[in-house]
């Protein structure tokens, strides 16, 4: 199982990131869940949990209204296989790495891949 967070993203991008793996993985929410604002002044946090597959479904290159910053922690394989997912339909650039004995964590900044 892998964790996705977004941050720094509209509603509506974090929607399309959501979609573009739901597409490709199970997810934990109903495919008709959407990401939905909290009121106040702190930043989103977009969050749901994935179960990559070696069966992914592959989705083409995905238009974002902004640039946002995906983390990832899971398993080795699992971080790995989403991360395939994001770079077949988003720019993808990895920001950062940290690793331990069973998990790791990628943090990838996300936008519109240019053709």
């Amino acid at each position: 199982m892998v964790t996705v967070s977004l941050t720094g993203a509209s509603a509506e991008d974090a929607a399309t990131v959501f979609d573009v793996l739901r597409t490709a993985f199970p997810i934990d929410r109903p495919s008709d869940a959407v990401p939905q604002e909290q009121p106040g002044d702190h930043p989103a946090v977009w969050t749901a949990e994935f179960v990559p597959t070696q069966e992914r479904i592959p989705t083409g290159p995905t238009p974002l209204e902004g640039s946002l910053t995906a983390t990832l922690q899971g398993g080795y394989v699992a971080v790995d296989q989403v991360g395939e997912a994001l770079r077949a339909a988003f720019a993808v650039h990895q920001e950062g790495t940290a690793s331990g004995d069973q998990e790791k964590e990628v943090d990838l900044r996300l936008g519109t891949k240019r053709s």
